[in-house]
């Protein structure tokens, strides 16, 4: 393997900073007596824009918006944040006669909530690295901090290596990895860096074929992994990844390190833009596979899509719906796919009744038979997945009951309450889950708090992967207001009379499969369905 130290190839991954600190008599006095000062990091050695790593020369640049975590005295003290030019920002009650410490990220917001003067510790886990490297820096400054004192230098030395992949795949989504030591722990007390394996130690690498390159922290050598230690994101397909070396400090591993994702999984079984596990909806036996996120619409193009991630929901902007709207909402009056468009309660963008008529089918119809076109999943092609009508639907009330309350699944759980890469939300369980993969408390509870189980988006993947579905709590709409403050609501296919319709409906205390009471002209979610043809 040829491996080198970043310093040895690239010298302008040892970033040199000079900071400029404004007097102290131009800063207000704190309330609470302490010394608060703005610092000013002004980078010298680059050009000052930034879209991760330059991996030809392996130059580290930033962008605006990246920030940097500032210690002193054993703790947390403040942040500084790109703006295009230099890093700017305030610290609290640095120490005199101590030098500042410097943490780069990798634009990775920690999992703990800081607070200056009081934060020892904190973690990064570097798992998504689809849209950038996310690359770990640190250095103390090379002057103790004096009160007096205006400007400050640092070499900002990494604590990661640039690695690459050669990948072949067969799937449209990101490749994962697994094995690898992914999250990062800072230690302000001790100015130290520790790195450990968050969940199954995923990275995952851009979509497609070819050469892919990643940050990997200091980790020892791992051998070839057997089928699963590589997969698609979608569930997909499965592989395997070759040998990694050692990983160091500064390292540049340019030998490419192979990984294959071809096999399908259940080939010609799992519809695209579907979650891979299978969900009984009634005595019968009948299965569906839910939709990989909640259904969304963009009026100014008639373009209907599911969400990139199960976790994802639009929120407030839900309020500006029109016919001429080019963002996306995804909250929805019942049966409004767009079908007989002549009535205005069919369009996705309406916002109240004012013809006088009741949202979807007349009277007591649901949105099945002569009346199916009014379920958006029917008669709507969804952009990226198919693009094809009749392909999905949405569950029945006594589906939506079956799946929550009474199906037989392998493990016994059908469902949880949970945070979830922090949103709140349900969890389903599919038919076949095993409680070996993920411990979850509080199970087939309708009374949980979604804090019962906190997880990152690294551990909510290992979910995904084994079929779990995620539904939000996304909010609801009453005409242009949207609330979302903890509750979820998704359609039914099913009325309830001539002004309601049946709906699943969440918060944190409560959780009812079957519901009615809000008119059919709210804003729900749609998390749609596709049938299981053994």
């Amino acid at each position: 393997m040829n491996m080198k130290r970043f310093g040895t190839i690239v010298t302008a991954l040892l970033v040199l900073v000079a900071l400029t600190q404004c007097k102290k008599e131009e800063q207000p006095a704190p309330a609470n007596g302490s010394e608060a000062v703005t610092i000013t990091l002004d980078l010298k050695s680059n050009g000052g824009t930034r879209v991760d790593v330059n991996t030809t020369t392996g130059e580290v640049t930033y962008q605006n918006g990246d920030v940097i975590y500032v210690a002193s005295g054993g703790h947390y003290i403040g942040t500084l944040t790109y703006n295009g030019t230099n890093f700017t920002g305030g610290i609290t009650d640095p120490i005199v006669g101590e030098p500042l410490h410097f943490y780069f990220l990798g634009n990775v917001a920690p999992s703990e909530t800081l607070a200056a003067g009081t934060t020892t510790t904190c973690s990064v886990v570097i798992s998504d690295q689809t849209e950038h490297l996310p690359v770990i820096e640190y250095a103390p400054s090379n002057e103790n901090y004096d009160s007096g004192a205006t400007t400050y230098t640092a070499m900002l030395l990494n604590k990661c290596a640039l690695v690459k992949f050669n990948v072949t795949t067969a799937s449209e989504a990101a490749t994962c990895i697994t094995g690898m030591k992914n999250k990062v722990t800072v230690n302000f007390a001790e100015s130290a860096l520790t790195h450990s394996q968050e969940g199954n130690g995923i990275i995952t690498l851009p979509a497609g074929s070819g050469e892919k390159w990643a940050i990997l922290l200091p980790q020892e050598a791992a051998e070839a992994g057997e089928d699963g230690t590589a997969y698609s994101e979608d569930g997909a397909f499965t592989g395997t990844r070759g040998a990694v070396p050692t990983i160091t400090e500064n390292g540049y591993q340019t030998a490419g390190i192979e990984v294959s994702v071809t096999t399908e999984v259940n080939p010609g079984e799992v519809p695209v833009g579907a979650i891979c596990g299978k969900f009984t909806i009634n005595a019968n036996g009948d299965q569906v596979y839910f939709s990989q996120g909640n259904l969304q619409y963009q009026a100014s193009t008639n373009t209907w899509k599911f969400a990139d991630n199960q976790y994802d929901y639009v929120g407030s902007d839900n309020s500006n719906i029109s016919s001429t709207y080019s963002g996306w909402i995804d909250l929805f009056g019942w049966g409004t796919s767009g079908w007989n468009s002549g009535n205005t309660y069919y369009h996705p963008w309406d916002s109240n009744n004012s013809s006088g008529s009741t949202y979807g089918p007349p009277g007591q119809y649901d949105l099945t038979g002569s009346y199916a076109n009014a379920d958006w999943g029917v008669y709507n092609p969804i952009s990226n997945c198919g693009n094809q009508t009749n392909q999905w639907r949405t569950l029945t009330q006594p589906e939506w009951k079956y799946v929550f309350n009474t199906r037989t699944t392998t493990s016994g759980i059908r469902y949880a309450k949970a945070n979830v890469n922090n949103v709140n939300g349900v969890i389903l369980l599919p038919d076949d889950w095993s409680s070996s993969i993920y411990s979850l408390s509080s199970t087939n509870s309708s009374g949980a708090s979604f804090s019962s189980n906190t997880l990152t988006a690294s551990q909510w993947s290992t979910l995904e992967q084994a079929g779990a579905v995620f539904l939000p709590a996304a909010g609801i709409r009453t005409w242009t207001s949207v609330y979302v403050n903890g509750f979820g609501y998704y359609w039914s296919a099913s009325y309830y009379d001539s002004d309601f319709a049946y709906f699943v409906c969440f918060n944190g205390s409560n959780l009812y499969p079957y519901y009615y009471g809000n008119a059919r002209s709210c804003g729900l979610s749609v998390r749609l369905v596709q049938d299981y043809n053994r």
